[in-house]
């Protein structure tokens, strides 16, 4: 390579780097028009002061969910009456984390850590409500991570019944999931099925010409003029698409390529960038889940790890040497983890014994502790 094709140690292919975060909030949102206007519906009645209706938003990972949520919120935010607040279940996923998530959002400090009712900081937040005659718009981002900690109903019912338990208070939800394989108003109480009537609106999966044309953007505004050819912009849409269309890998994908361009002290990214960044921005969902694990829910997954395609009895004894809870709970995290995608628990019959769970990582062993440590 040329000298005057270098890139000297103080130089960059990025324009803004930022552009490729992950939670970087794009200008313009494409291929979304029929959702947005979907949830403009839904919501409009906010603005006109009257309880919004409710909203289930659903499809795969890296759809544009969370994106539509943040644009219609930051629409909203400039009608002074409507309160908006976006929780996400990941990291509050407790009826008491979600209602101080609320409280934090509408009064601009946080409620005390301890000492405080849940009874008294959900009366706070109505109340306010009511005074300022003002409405408010929760969305519930990730709401899967409720139902595996089975908060889902309590948090649901007390956000629908509000206005029974205050008479005045308007609150409106959407709630947001990404696991197709939940059935979400089968999986809610009886109590709670009554008040719920959502409105549902769906996020398909990216085809291949739309994550090139959602990314080329990216491409424009994230790197230097002439960095990144069409040849790059279209082998990181193919790989996205074949990683099932989260357009979250294609960001990643585009970062780390860039990245690698200036390992070499390159001032352009080529193709080669892209493959060799494949191999870590395929994991970028996996990287997402395992961040919200506990310590005891990553304990399980070291040990899985250490004894994959053993049986639950069997991976019970070496997870309770390391953590001393019970069954009953060892349980709940095999449940959990399974329905995240994170491990396959599968029922198998032995001999004498009746069916018993298998236990496996659904993922190569080593991008699983790679990740973790």
């Amino acid at each position: 390579m040329a000298d005057d094709e270098m890139l000297s140690w103080d130089e960059s292919v990025f324009r803004d780097e930022h552009v490729f975060e992950i939670d970087f909030l794009p200008e313009t949102f494409r291929h979304r028009e029929e959702q947005m206007q979907s949830l403009k519906y839904a919501l409009r009645p906010a603005v006109r002061g009257s309880r919004p209706l409710n909203v289930m938003a659903r499809g795969p990972p890296g759809t544009g969910k969370t994106t539509a949520v943040q644009k219609l919120f930051g629409e909203l935010a400039a009608v002074s009456d409507v309160n908006v607040a976006r929780v996400n279940c990941q990291v509050d996923s407790t009826r008491y984390a979600v209602f101080s998530r609320l409280f934090e959002e509408m009064f601009d400090y946080e409620p005390p850590t301890s000492g405080i009712s849940f009874k008294k900081l959900f009366g706070q937040i109505t109340d306010r409500l009511v005074e300022e005659d003002e409405v408010l718009v929760v969305a519930l981002d990730d709401v899967n991570y409720l139902f595996y900690e089975g908060e889902a109903s309590d948090t649901l019912y007390s956000l629908l019944r509000a206005h029974e338990a205050h008479t005045g208070a308007k609150i409106g939800v959407i709630i947001v999931s990404s696991d197709l394989d939940l059935d979400i108003i089968e999986e809610l109480d009886e109590r709670v099925q009554s008040v719920f009537r959502p409105e549902e609106v769906f996020f398909p999966r990216y085809d291949e010409r739309e994550i090139a044309d959602i990314l080329e953007e990216r491409v424009k505004r994230g790197f230097r003029e002439g960095v990144a050819g069409l040849d790059v912009l279209d082998r990181v849409a193919e790989l996205t698409a074949t990683t099932g269309g989260d357009l979250r890998v294609g960001i990643d994908l585009l970062r780390r390529a860039g990245l690698n361009a200036e390992m070499r002290a390159s001032r352009t990214v080529e193709v080669e960038d892209v493959e060799e960044a494949y191999n870590k921005s395929k994991y970028v969902h996996l990287s997402r889940h395992l961040q919200g694990l506990s310590d005891s829910e990553v304990a399980l997954v070291r040990v899985v790890a250490e004894h994959e395609g053993e049986r639950a009895g069997d991976v019970y004894e070496a997870f309770s040497q390391e953590t001393d809870l019970g069954y009953t709970r060892y349980s709940e995290l095999i449940n959990k983890l399974d329905q995240l995608g994170i491990i396959e628990a599968e029922y198998t019959s032995v001999d004498g014994r009746g069916r018993s769970r298998q236990l496996s990582l659904a993922y190569d062993a080593d991008a699983v502790l790679e990740r973790l440590d």
